[in-house]
């Protein structure tokens, strides 16, 4: 069932359920009796900063060789929040699907050019190549500094905050990367912060791929509340318990961190030279 439909409420204001309460009863139990349903979602309604409805206009953006992880895992948050509208925006010509970079293809809803210039979220996703090559596309650039004005939150995960920085929109901003390439926001002005999710004003970058979903949730609470936040975090059931400690460079065994730190370190080197340019 499609997440976004809406269970009808005899209190009349069944377009501002949250899609987490839409499809569960039916999905794991059976369609709610009404008085049920509506004794719910009169509880929720009572809890203190709970917002339910808004009307974001949300632009995540699409570019040859982004990481789908850095867009998916935001995309089932800000996709879940009720009355919010994600437009998947490719920065090529047309609304061929875009291929990330394993390869896996991302449909596009709309391009850079018809993309509505007021957007209330702007995102950009992370990689390696194809975010070094999206760093010096002006198209994309463009699409950035025209929207920024406008924007209630300018964010990122992993490299993708290279590409903000790029845009000229971290100048004196906090803002975290994807280790490998975090030295890099200096070379345009900004200031390397080394956590997992960083805001400062309306900017909000997370750090590497997996910190997507905290970047998200930390995004959602600033949007709609963090009760909001919660039930989604319930909804998706993110409760993450690794199998074993890493994810940063201090928990990573020596023998492992180190090899890896210099296969990646052209990212950053790349990164300094195309600030070195602006």
């Amino acid at each position: 069932m499609n997440r976004r439909t809406v269970l009808q409420s005899a209190l009349g204001f069944a377009a501002m359920v949250a899609p987490f309460f839409a499809a569960r009863s039916s999905v794991y139990a059976g369609e709610t009796a009404a008085p049920q349903r509506d004794d719910a979602l009169r509880r929720l309604s009572a809890v203190r900063d709970f917002r339910l409805h808004g009307k974001e206009q949300i632009a995540m953006l699409l570019y040859p060789g982004f990481t789908a992880l850095d867009l998916v895992g935001p995309h089932y948050f800000f996709g879940s929040m009720m009355g919010a509208t994600v437009h998947l925006v490719t920065n090529q010509r047309d609304l061929a699907p875009v291929k990330s970079d394993l390869g896996l293809a991302v449909a596009p809803t709309i391009t850079i050019e018809d993309c509505p210039r007021e957007i209330d979220l702007l995102f950009a996703p992370g990689g390696t190549d194809g975010t070094l090559a999206a760093m010096e596309d002006e198209r994309t650039l463009r699409f950035f500094t025209e929207r920024a004005d406008h924007a209630t939150y300018i964010t990122s995960v992993c490299t993708g905050s290279l590409i903000l920085a790029a845009a000229g929109l971290l100048q004196g901003k906090r803002a975290t990367s994807h280790w490998c390439a975090i030295s890099a926001l200096e070379s345009f002005g900004a200031v390397p912060t080394h956590e997992r999710v960083v805001t400062d004003g309306k900017f909000i970058t997370g750090a590497g791929v997996s910190a997507g979903l905290d970047f998200a949730l930390a995004v959602v609470a600033a949007a709609r509340g963090e009760p909001y936040a919660r039930a989604l975090m319930l909804q998706g059931e993110y409760q993450p318990e690794p199998p074993f400690a890493g994810g940063s460079l201090d928990t990573t065994p020596k023998e492992i961190a180190e090899p890896l730190q210099e296969l990646f370190s052209s990212v950053a080197v790349k990164a300094k030279a195309i600030g070195g340019k602006n």
